[in-house]
């Protein structure tokens, strides 16, 4: 397809993304977030325009959007209502894990239910006791015969009350050394042996629901092994993190733009001694950081984005990106805060849900300590002396 015709595809796409937010999303946000409710009228319209097969080829029925347009489609939902973007995020990162590295047989079975939203869901990573150190993980999948017997407990699931299928980190050889070596990835189908807890409940994040995942002898077909060939299931995961991280940093990018918004337009209109607050130099000095955060970070997913895109290796990139752009959030979060003053308490202003909302962002998709250890790996490699 000519370059031209992608980019106006991309740019109907994104008027589509704006159209739907501010019509069918941004009226219900406060009710929803509020009342903790998972917001199932706006995630089947999701799936009706194609986000959950976002990024997934069209030979399977996905938009196959590149990362950049997708970072773009993240950054519009989260400025809007950050926990929407949570509920193709996880769902595509197992999408991600099968159209990168399953088999055949399993991209034409799998990736077309997933881009169509027929089946939706998530990827299973974070235990009680691992959650950045995922060699640690205790989840076991033992063969035996052309099934897998799974035991174990998986924890802050995303979709884990709604979806009905999740790629799931198990050790398959629970012996080996390194241990990375005996890991492998498994897209499991609720069922027999394979139940959920209710709801966590969360400080922010609220409406896209997390939840733990328990295994109980849970029988899985052999086929379902991500690839066909065990001890390769980390390697894949850590490919789709890339894409994930990503999408947390266009998500940081989002909320800091929401935060400067708001706090921008406020300014303009709270007066106080005589004039309005944006004229105050200590008022003034804050907006300025924030526009300054929101563009620097905006830049740095672009970057990361476009080097995912070439199918460069991008840890580094995505680790900077994620870095950045959701410790700008939580500052632009908590400027916007300061500026808004006593009504930033108020639930009836959008920035403190910016301030519950943010943190999480510090933490998903790996720690931003974590991500300055990548990084700084990543410098000696390719800087070596």
């Amino acid at each position: 397809m000519p370059a031209d015709s992608n980019a106006e595809q991309d740019s109907m796409i994104l008027d589509a993304v704006d159209k739907f937010l501010e019509r069918e999303v941004r009226p219900h946000v406060k009710r929803l977030d509020h009342a903790d409710e998972y917001p199932k009228a706006i995630a089947d319209r999701m799936a009706e325009m194609g986000l959950m097969g976002a990024t997934i080829a069209p030979e399977y029925g996905g938009l196959g959007l590149s990362a950049p347009v997708y970072a773009k489609v993240v950054e519009k939902v989260a400025a809007v209502w950050m926990s929407l973007t949570g509920i193709f995020n996880s769902h595509l990162i197992m999408a991600t894990a099968v159209e990168r590295s399953g088999t055949p047989e399993q991209k034409a079975k799998w990736l077309p239910r997933f881009a169509s939203g027929e089946i939706r869901g998530g990827i299973g990573l974070t235990e009680p006791d691992a959650g950045t150190d995922l060699q640690g993980i205790r989840t076991v999948a033992r063969r035996e015969g052309e099934h897998y017997i799974v035991n174990g407990t998986k924890t802050w699931i995303t979709n884990g009350v709604v979806g009905t299928c999740f790629g799931v980190l198990v050790k398959t050889d629970p012996a080996a050394q390194p241990k990375h070596k005996g890991m492998s990835l498994l897209l499991i189908e609720k069922g027999p042996g394979f139940t959920h807890s209710k709801k966590l409940k969360k400080l922010g994040y609220k409406g896209v629901d997390s939840a733990e995942l328990v295994f109980d002898n849970c029988r899985v077909p052999a086929e379902n092994l991500i690839g066909g060939v065990e001890g390769k299931g980390l390697q894949m995961v850590l490919q789709g993190l890339e894409l994930g991280r990503i999408n947390v940093a266009a998500r940081g990018v989002g909320v800091a733009r929401a935060a400067l918004h708001d706090a921008l337009r406020y300014a303009q209109q709270r007066q106080t001694f005589g004039k309005p607050i944006i004229e105050h130099q200590a008022v003034a000095l804050k907006l300025a950081d924030m526009a300054t955060r929101v563009e620097a970070a905006r830049l740095l997913v672009e970057q990361a984005s476009l080097a995912y895109e070439k199918g460069e290796r991008c840890d580094m990139e995505a680790g900077m990106a994620k870095l950045y752009a959701t410790e700008a959030a939580l500052s632009n979060s908590i400027d916007a805060m300061r500026i808004h003053g006593g009504y930033s308490y108020s639930v009836e202003f959008d920035v403190e849900r910016y301030y519950r909302d943010s943190p999480l962002l510090c933490i998903g998709e790996g720690t931003n300590e974590l991500q300055r250890l990548i990084i700084t790996r990543q410098l000696q490699k390719r800087f070596a002396i």
